[in-house]
């Protein structure tokens, strides 16, 4: 428990520590999964003087229990799905869609709201840092990694303060680089590692994001 967080600041500082130790790219982006995942990217991009910006993703719940993933969407409409969990939870297809158009809306609003107008930034030829608050399962940062190798990018490094240790394995299997501090046994929740983990709201996004475009 000497590793708990304070807060997503001190986290964010704690894993730019860690990530000074890798080689970066000149041109890296630094990507924030909204919305408790941009205070996080917020503090590796100001330390490492990299280009900000966000990835919106949602979580797709499990009908009926929504902290449940059955997986996730990105705003490109790229999808991760837990195959074995449907099948288990006998989830139809027509249940996976009804989710996913509520999940849609909400991408498409946070995207116009975000980024006010400005295009998504390339990803071709440059080194991708997806970060996050914490990884559970690692549904929602599966969609992203498959969306942004699609567009190419020259690496693919994930981030997070926080991690339970079977999805930073699996993790490590489809990245080209996995940073994360701290890799509990007992995980139980990303939230129990932080002293104060209280919701980011959508104007907190925003005003990062603003304060990032700043010169």
């Amino acid at each position: 428990m000497s590793k708990v967080f304070k807060n997503r600041i001190d986290a964010g500082q704690q894993l730019a520590d860690k990530l000074e130790e890798l080689t970066l790219e000149d041109n890296a982006l630094v990507l924030g999964l909204p919305r408790g995942g941009l205070p996080v990217a917020a503090e590796v991009g100001n330390r490492l003087n990299l280009e900000l910006d966000v990835f919106n993703v949602r979580k797709l719940g499990v009908p009926g229990q929504p902290e449940v993933a059955m997986g996730a969407l990105t705003e490109d409409g790229t999808r991760y799905l837990n195959h074995d969990l449907i099948s288990a939870l006998r989830i139809s297809d027509a249940d996976i869609e009804q989710v996913a158009a509520r999940e849609q809306e909400t991408l498409d609003r946070r995207a116009r709201e975000y980024r006010e107008g400005r295009q998504q930034p390339s990803f071709d030829g440059r080194q991708v840092i997806l970060i996050d608050d914490g990884l559970a399962t690692g549904a929602t940062m599966r969609a992203v990694i498959e969306s942004v190798r699609r567009q190419k990018p020259s690496r693919i490094t994930v981030a997070v303060p926080v991690a339970a240790r079977d999805s930073a394995d699996s993790m490590r299997g489809i990245t080209d680089d996995f940073v994360c501090p701290l890799e509990p046994r007992d995980f139980r929740g990303v939230g129990l590692w932080y002293q104060d983990f209280a919701q980011v709201s959508d104007d907190e996004v925003i005003g990062i994001l603003a304060r990032a475009r700043r010169p």
